[in-house]
């Protein structure tokens, strides 16, 4: 469960999700990778999200690499549910190995989180360069 506080801690230095209402936001740094955090749904102890760059996969048609994540707001620990690594971000942080059991693939979905957090904080992310995503009407009809 240490690195689920680990990812929790990192995450909340971050971007602070616990303050943010929900809705999409987009961190935007000069190298054209942004970043896309989603807040999906909030509950008095929880907080569910969806955090990925902001550009979907040509290979796969959607936006890779992403996680889903479930904050726990009492016990500070954060779960990755769901994880699709990207090659592009396997070369930049290690490959997400295969798992041979649920628990193994908990931990190593955990992990990849980890460098991932870590690495967006090295590249610049921050509470500071989080901004809503305004959507437009136009965007909204397709």
């Amino acid at each position: 469960m240490g690195l689920y506080a680990e990812n929790y801690h990192r995450l909340a230095r971050l971007f602070a999700p616990a303050q943010l209402a929900v809705g999409s936001y987009r961190s935007s740094l000069d190298d054209g990778l942004d970043v896309r955090l989603d807040v999906l749904e909030r509950h008095r102890y929880t907080l569910d999200l969806h955090l990925t760059y902001d550009f979907v996969d040509t290979a796969t048609g959607e936006a890779s690499p992403s996680a889903q994540l479930r904050v726990y707001h009492d016990a500070h620990m954060a779960e990755v549910l769901d994880l699709c690594a990207d090659r592009r971000l396997v070369r930049a942080i290690g490959p997400l190995h295969p798992a041979r059991g649920v628990f193994q693939r908990r931990v190593r979905m955990s992990s990849f989180l980890n460098r991932w957090l870590e690495y967006l904080a090295e590249q610049g992310h921050s509470v500071g360069t989080l901004e809503p995503v305004v959507v437009t009407a136009e965007r909204d009809r397709g």
